[in-house]
Parts: structure tokens; C-alpha cells; sequence
């Protein structure tokens, strides 16, 4: 119960013994390196669990398909420009990128690239919505691991944090609300195109990652504070 409630609580990542002191820092110690990576493996694991469920993309897939829908973009031009503009928020914020901002990217992509040849495509719905469950499960715990080695965040990693440091309104709460405008602002730009909208890019996954994202990374980074020793 008291996890539960800290979960919910949480407003700011926690600096553990393996928390390197400055996010621009090129030379990590050994162990913060190595959980800044299994961190971020276990996010593409995560994001890949979530492709191959079938059960719907992710929130800023449907922003990226919107976006391509009405410009005739390729969607992956959106999302590059969506990441761009993601970024380009982190100045007013006052938030500083890292090694792991970089490494984001390589990792995750990596990650998804080779791991969705060995993850199942459930064909079965319940199955479909038990692994994007779970995907949405390691991704929270991946995030715990990344964020706290404190080299950098990810672009959207990024705008949750600044954004909860001028509110100061739980991790959880911020994370969630970011999801389900992107989600949002993604089905408009669809509308005109509602078979492609509710046909094939929001689907009931989508739907759970965006209320579950929040409290998945809420809990991961609880969780990965409590088992590591504070500072």
C-alpha cells in the first residue's frame, strides 16, 4: 500500500549511490554506465513488446501519422520533427541533455530493431492486451534505471521532468497528461481519414499505454530508488 501511494506521490527522481552528480558528465562511473544501458534496453524491450502485441501504437505514433496525414510526410520525417520540436521545448525548461540523451535514440532503436524477430505477434486478443500490459510494465522499469543514472534523459523523458519541475505536480500525473494530449492532437489531425484513425493506428493499446505510461515510470523509478541506496 505504501508503494502504491509513493508511486502516486513522486514528484522528482531520486539521486542514488550510482546517480551521477551532473547529467554532462563523460565519464560516468562503471555501474552508473551500466545501468543508464540495461535501463534503455529494457525501454526498447518494452516499446518492442508494445509493436508486436498488435493491440495499437503508441501516443506519439498517432501524433506522427496524424501529422503525416495532413502534410504527406513519411512517418518517419514526422517523428523525426516531432522529436526536433520536442528538444527545442527542453529550452524554456531549462533542461539539460547527456550522453544518455544520445544514447536514447541508439539504443532503443537497436534494441527494437533486432528484438522484434523474437518477440511473439499474439494473435489472440487477450493476448494482445496482456503483452502490451507488460510492455508497458518494462518500460516503466527501464525508465527507473535510466533517469536515475542521471546522464540524460530521452526528448519526451525530457519534457516530463522539466515540465514537473515548473508544476510541481506528480511524475505520474505529468507523464500522463503529455500522453493523452499527443494522443488527442494526433486523432484530430486524422479525423479526416477516421476509417486509417480507428481502423488501424488507435487501438486499445494505445489507449492503455497512454493512462498507463504515467504510473508505469512512476513506479519504475520508485521502485529502482527504494532497491538502491539513497543518497
Amino acid at each position: 500500500m505504501k508503494l502504491f501511494s509513493e508511486t502516486f506521490t513522486i514528484k522528482t527522481i531520486p539521486k542514488v549511490a550510482w546517480s551521477s552528480e551532473d547529467s554532462f558528465n563523460l565519464k560516468p562511473k562503471p555501474l552508473t554506465f551500466i545501468f543508464l544501458v540495461f535501463g534503455l534496453f529494457l525501454f526498447g524491450l518494452g516499446e518492442s513488446l508494445l509493436i508486436t502485441s498488435g493491440a495499437g501504437v503508441g501516443p506519439y505514433t498517432v501524433l506522427a501519422q496524424g501529422i503525416s496525414n495532413l502534410t504527406n510526410w513519411s512517418i518517419g520525417f514526422a517523428t523525426f520533427v516531432i522529436s526536433i520540436f520536442v528538444l527545442f521545448m527542453w529550452i524554456p525548461l531549462k533542461q539539460k541533455p547527456g550522453m544518455g540523451t544520445i544514447l536514447n535514440a541508439f539504443i532503443i532503436a537497436l534494441t527494437i530493431e533486432f528484438s522484434v524477430y523474437y518477440l511473439p505477434y499474439p494473435e489472440a486478443y487477450p493476448m494482445q492486451v496482456l503483452q502490451v500490459f507488460i510492455g508497458i510494465l518494462v518500460i516503466g522499469l527501464g525508465s527507473g534505471f535510466y533517469l536515475i543514472s542521471n546522464l540524460g534523459a530521452g526528448p519526451r523523458d525530457g519534457l516530463m521532468i522539466g515540465l514537473q519541475r515548473i508544476t510541481n505536480m506528480p511524475i505520474y500525473s505529468i507523464r500522463t497528461t503529455i500522453e493523452i494530449s499527443v494522443v488527442v492532437v494526433g486523432s484530430l489531425c486524422l479525423l479526416n481519414n477516421i476509417d486509417k484513425l480507428l481502423g488501424e493506428v488507435v487501438g486499445l493499446g494505445t489507449a492503455m499505454f497512454a493512462l498507463g505510461i504515467g504510473p508505469s515510470v512512476a513506479l519504475g523509478i520508485t521502485l529502482v530508488g527504494k532497491l538502491s541506496k539513497q543518497n
